[in-house]
């Protein structure tokens, strides 16, 4: 019963933060304001607490941000390029970033991480932008945005394998880092064939 008063205390509370601000958070914003009320640094007595750090709570919502926008954009480049590279390149996002976001699910139900629920304002604006785009000009910015994202997921996976504090989320940015970098190797391959 108390876990039930508390989600609908956090609940009401999260609905009026966001009827209070004057522009609407994203879904990462969210989730990272959520887990920062849980942070059992400031505020374990009235909360209950996570059992990570705030930094570890916003890797754990950083890369399940990028872990779903690039399920999404594999689905959406598999029904938009003719590109045979690009089209197994795809596959290879939807199941290993599928996969990985499994992973860090699991992860973060054990460890009271609130994950964010859709991507962020700014994977979704990529997403619309390239949903507009066909043929070779949908490949060349589909390509450039993984490349981009790529390097991006590997720096922050590197970080938290190096300077996180939950062993868990320490250890699923060990292991996936290393998939990462072969994406970001098979996606700087065919970035240099389109040249």
């Amino acid at each position: 019963m108390k876990k039930l008063s508390y989600l609908l205390m956090i609940a009401g509370a999260m609905y009026t933060l966001q009827a209070c601000n004057s522009h609407p958070k994203d879904a990462k914003e969210t989730a990272d304001s959520v887990n920062k009320t849980k942070d059992t640094t400031t505020n374990a007595m009235n909360t209950g607490g996570i059992a990570v750090t705030n930094d570890d709570a916003k890797f754990a919502t950083a890369a399940a941000t990028g872990g779903m926008a690039e399920v999404a954009l594999g689905k959406l480049a598999l029904t938009k390029t003719a590109n045979p590279a690009i089209k197994d390149f795809a596959t290879m996002m939807v199941t290993d970033h599928g996969k990985a976001n499994d992973q860090l699910m699991a992860i973060a139900r054990t460890k009271n991480i609130t994950l964010p629920a859709a991507v962020d304002s700014t994977h979704q604006k990529k997403m619309d932008k390239l949903s507009k785009l066909s043929g070779t000009d949908f490949d060349k910015a589909y390509v450039d945005a993984m490349v981009d994202g790529h390097k991006k997921t590997l720096s922050l996976l590197q970080d938290e394998a190096k300077d996180g504090k939950d062993a868990d989320l320490k250890a699923f940015a060990e292991t996936t880092a290393p998939t990462v970098q072969m994406h970001l190797d098979a996606i700087n391959k065919i970035h240099s064939s389109m040249k």
